[in-house]
């Protein structure tokens, strides 16, 4: 009752925020908007295992208004709403339906997805309420936009560019709006502080992540990094570095995580060649990201939504292009444990591909295919092949 009594708080400054601009704002000042994003999206999943294969087809509808901006003021609210269509709904949704079948997290749900006031006034920005909070490459904080219901935050966001080379940001979240829908969300305590440093190599970036979730118990996670990105002619090049340590009675232990990537440009096509390394202490638990966009890391079969505690090391492999006015991405990972136990080390590889092809202007349509392979049995994983047919508009 807490949240939605602080949510109604929110809502209502918007809406105040919202009429003062209809009131008052000039003509040059009125840039009020509305927008509607449409995603169909059918997903098939088949595993080898007991559950039976899964398939769904859904559409998410998420509907935008954005006030006009007054003396450095706007107002934003968002509703999401996601449904199964034409009866085609025989999966794990990840909340308790149907759970003979393999999951495909697509829940139906309805929420308020965004609901924020934004104060912008030469170099600081801040944003106050329900909000979409991504930083750097999604690695620790992302919205998860590949699912149908994506995450966004109850957060405050300070934001302060410092000068043409230095910006800084620091959030304070009081809850994780998970891509589940409202019965898993999470309260929390998180503490996100981020700082980059752009030169004519590349960008610094330092970041300190103090995350735990307000349930009254001892779950303290903090996660301490740097990472570098750049790019220099044809060729591209990352590097990260971080440490983590969790206080939990749980699980108390000491982490760490390493990235490296090289890329070069041909005239039509990318190769990409990498490594991440999340790290594990002992064998017993491994390197954390809670709030990333997991979907994009370790491959799209998500068999690494969870770090294994003998921790994980992927090796991959990518290749980009374009085709036939769209573009195209192939990509090959190797997995192994970073820590490895009498009974597991390898951890299986996967194969992935993507074709997307914007179109009509407004409209996108791919489709993207997941292959996994298992390793040692007992890591707990078994083959699984993903398939997702899509098409998305906007307006």
């Amino acid at each position: 009752m807490q949240s939605v009594h602080k949510l109604s708080k929110i809502t209502a400054l918007i809406l105040l925020a919202s009429a003062g601009v209809s009131a008052n704002a000039t003509a040059a000042e009125t840039d009020a908007k509305t927008t509607l994003d449409l995603n169909l999206r059918y997903e098939a999943v088949d595993q080898d295992n007991t559950k039976k294969d899964a398939s769904a087809l859904t559409l998410r509808t998420r509907l935008n208004y954005t006030s006009a901006s007054y003396n450095g003021f706007t107002g934003v609210v968002e509703f999401e709403d996601s449904r199964q269509i034409a009866g085609v709904d025989d999966y794990n949704d990840a909340v308790g339906n149907n759970g003979i079948y393999s999951v495909i997290a697509d829940p139906e749900t309805t929420e308020l997805d965004q609901a924020f006031v934004q104060y912008k006034q030469g170099k600081v920005i801040a944003k106050l309420g329900r909000q979409v909070l991504t930083l750097d490459n999604h690695r620790y904080v992302g919205h998860v936009g590949w699912r149908q219901d994506r995450q966004t935050f109850d957060a405050v966001t300070i934001g302060y560019q410092a000068s043409d080379s230095l910006k800084g940001s620091y959030s304070y979240i009081t809850k994780r709006n998970r891509i589940f829908g409202e019965v898993k969300d999470l309260d929390s305590k998180d503490h996100l502080l981020n700082l980059g440093y752009k030169t004519s190599y590349g960008q610094f970036t330092a970041y300190s992540y103090l995350l735990e979730e307000d349930d009254g118990t001892s779950n303290g996670l903090d996660t301490f990094g740097l990472s570098f990105k750049g790019k220099k002619d044809k060729f591209s090049y990352y590097a990260e570095f971080a440490t983590q340590d969790s206080d939990s009675a749980a699980a108390d232990y000491s982490v760490t995580y390493m990235a490296l990537e090289g890329g070069y440009s041909f005239d039509k096509v990318t190769v990409k060649l990498g490594g991440e390394i999340l790290g594990s202490d002992d064998g017993m638990y491994g390197f954390s990201t809670p709030l990333a966009t997991l979907h994009k890391f370790n491959g799209w079969a998500d068999q690494f939504l969870g770090t294994p505690p003998e921790g994980l090391v992927d090796l991959y492999a990518v290749i980009s292009g374009k085709a036939l006015g769209g573009g195209w991405t192939v990509a090959y990972h190797d997995y192994s444990a970073d820590e490895s136990t009498a009974t597991v080390d390898d951890l299986g590889s996967e194969i992935n591909a993507v074709y997307a092809k914007k179109f009509a202007k407004n409209y996108k349509a791919g489709i993207k295919y997941a292959a996994y392979s298992a390793g040692d049995a007992d890591a707990g994983k078994v083959d699984t092949d993903k398939v997702w047919l899509w098409v998305s508009a906007k307006f």
